[in-house]
């Protein structure tokens, strides 16, 4: 079983969602009292929302790289960016270490495209919504991305920083988030992809009319493929959330 590095904390609700999905998909493959072999680098978010708000990508990607490191001389075999906004910094932190890096896009695309849909919904934080960086790595997957419009954008990002990323589920919010899903499908969209990974505290595959991709639990399932893959065999795809 190999060793996964979670460079988490961004924020540290949802980064106690991969511990838990990493040690629950290793027990269901492996049964018994496994669990999964891992180690976890929590950053300071409030560091890191600072820089973003500045715009200082790269003094961020810095902070990343150096958790990377400290999480590669720890042991880790292979890395996941516990965040989907941080993966703007991916190939930064990626050059910094010799293990792997699982990029959260490359997962979340699979997915989608083994589903059958092409035409997807995005939602997360502003900056993964209006930024090329992770809408332009999913389009290389050949999917057609679309975005709320400014409004709901803005309602979306509000949500996660000031309610779910401390922990605050809302039911108005739920409400809030279906409408913008609404919206989405309504231009279009086959699927919606729940882009930041606070938004799975939120949203269930329940409170879509279309299935929806949860990255965080995609990541955790590739991860732990990845880490297992020795062991099992070569594993299948990970299978998208309905």
């Amino acid at each position: 079983m190999k060793t996964i590095g979670l460079l988490g904390g961004m924020s540290w609700e949802s980064t106690a969602e991969y511990y838990r999905l990493l040690n629950e998909l290793t027990r269901e493959q492996l049964g018994g009292l496994h669990s999964a072999r891992c180690v976890l680098y929590s950053v300071d978010f409030a560091e890191i929302e600072r820089l973003q708000v500045e715009g200082r990508w790269e003094e961020a990607g810095a902070v990343l790289a150096s958790a990377a490191e400290a999480l590669a001389a720890a042991g880790a075999d292979l890395l996941l960016i516990c965040t989907n906004t941080m993966h703007k910094v991916a190939d930064q932190v990626a050059a910094a270490v010799e293990i792997p890096l699982l990029h959260l896009a490359d997962t979340t695309a699979a997915a989608v495209r083994a589903a059958g849909v092409r035409r997807v919904g995005l939602l997360g934080t502003a900056f993964t919504m209006e930024q090329d960086f992770y809408r332009g790595r999913l389009a290389d997957h050949g999917l057609d991305v679309l975005v709320p419009s400014p409004g709901s954008r803005a309602t979306v990002h509000r949500v996660i920083y000031e309610e779910l990323c401390q922990g605050i589920i809302r039911e108005e919010s739920r409400l809030a988030y279906q409408a913008v899903i609404d919206e989405l499908v309504a231009a279009g969209a086959e699927g919606v992809i729940l882009g930041c990974t606070e938004i799975e505290l939120l949203i269930a595959p329940e409170h879509s009319p279309v299935p929806v991709f949860a990255t965080t639990r995609l990541h955790a399932e590739a991860a732990v493929a990845a880490a297992l893959a020795d062991r099992l065999g070569t594993p299948h795809p990970p299978k998208p959330v309905h």
